[in-house]
């Protein structure tokens, strides 16, 4: 079994560096994306972010701050940010080098806008790290999407989750994608039980897309 440190949610991936472009095609985006070993889904776009991207709402004009929880090399952060030129859309991953390639793909594909940011295991950004840290630390976000990184456990997502839920505006709502039979049934009754409100949108391809609204 791969050790901590050439998974996706370690710092620095162990993995040797092997980049490659993936495309994204969406209604309203076409995206060339460049992706690297020791990322989320090297080699493909995969199905639950797409599902996220084709069936969650877009960003809205009103909104000012929005999340991308769990970057990765940045498909969902540089979609949201080409679909809402106006907002500010934050990017955030444990992975110095997803969060590297998030602000190469930002750029290669016009979306200026894009912010991204290294944080911890807890959600903190950490001087030191690459990203704005110090503007992340006191901003509240309209809108977060995610296809959150299940395979960390139960008690390290629930930490992520609830660090960054309880980071939305009175107004805003989190839109998660997530494999059924990872969990997704159990991490929405999860969230319910917090006093997030919790509503299954789409059920498609074995994962259930998520709404949760801010509590």
């Amino acid at each position: 079994m791969p050790g901590p440190s050439s998974q996706y949610f370690a710092r620095q991936p162990s993995a040797a560096s092997q980049r490659r472009s993936v495309g994204l095609s969406l209604p309203d985006v076409e995206l060339s994306l460049t992706t690297d070993r020791g990322v989320f889904s090297t080699d493909r776009i995969d199905s639950g972010t797409r599902l996220l991207l084709q069936e969650a709402p877009h960003p809205t004009a009103a909104m000012g701050d929005v999340l991308d929880l769990g970057c990765g090399y940045g498909p969902i952060a540089v979609t949201l940010a080409r679909r809402a030129p106006d907002a500010r859309v934050w990017a955030v991953d444990v992975n110095e080098r997803a969060v590297g390639l998030c602000a190469e793909n930002a750029e290669a594909n016009g979306a200026a806008n894009v912010h991204p940011v290294v944080v911890d295991e807890h959600g903190t950004a950490s001087a030191g790290a690459p990203g704005d840290v110090d503007a992340l630390a006191d901003v509240r976000f309209d809108g977060l999407w995610s296809n959150p990184p299940i395979r960390i456990g139960k008690a390290a997502l629930h930490g992520l989750l609830t660090h960054w839920l309880d980071r939305l505006t009175p107004d805003g709502s989190a839109w998660l994608v997530v494999q059924r039979h990872l969990g997704a049934d159990s991490l929405a009754a999860w969230m319910e039980g917090e006093g997030w409100a919790t509503e299954r949108l789409v059920s498609r391809a074995g994962y259930r897309l998520l709404q949760v609204a801010a509590r």
